[in-house]
């Protein structure tokens, strides 16, 4: 998968250092994997979530921070849309 966004995940990994090393590690397992349906996320990552709009929602660093993403399977992108802590994630509406 292409991942568009990256420049999110490094900000926010320069604010919370602790999620640096789990949010790399999902980085580069998603650029090395291909995704064609949603089944092929959750064989891999089985606690994701999903929404509407083929959107997901993954737990990172044993929940403490949640990423949403949106995936375009056909072309084989996901696009970062939020990261977060797990309280933050708690407030917002998506």
């Amino acid at each position: 998968m292409k991942v568009l966004g990256r420049d999110k995940l490094v900000k926010f990994s320069q604010k919370h250092a602790s999620a640096k090393s789990a949010l790399d590690a999902w980085f580069s397992d998603t650029e090395s994997n291909e995704w064609k349906t949603p089944q092929d996320i959750k064989n891999r990552y089985r606690r994701a979530d999903f929404l509407t709009d083929n959107r997901v929602i993954f737990n990172i660093k044993g929940n403490n921070y949640r990423l949403v993403v949106k995936v375009r399977y056909q072309n084989g992108i996901v696009v970062v849309e939020w990261v977060g802590t797990h309280a933050e994630y708690s407030k917002k509406r998506f």
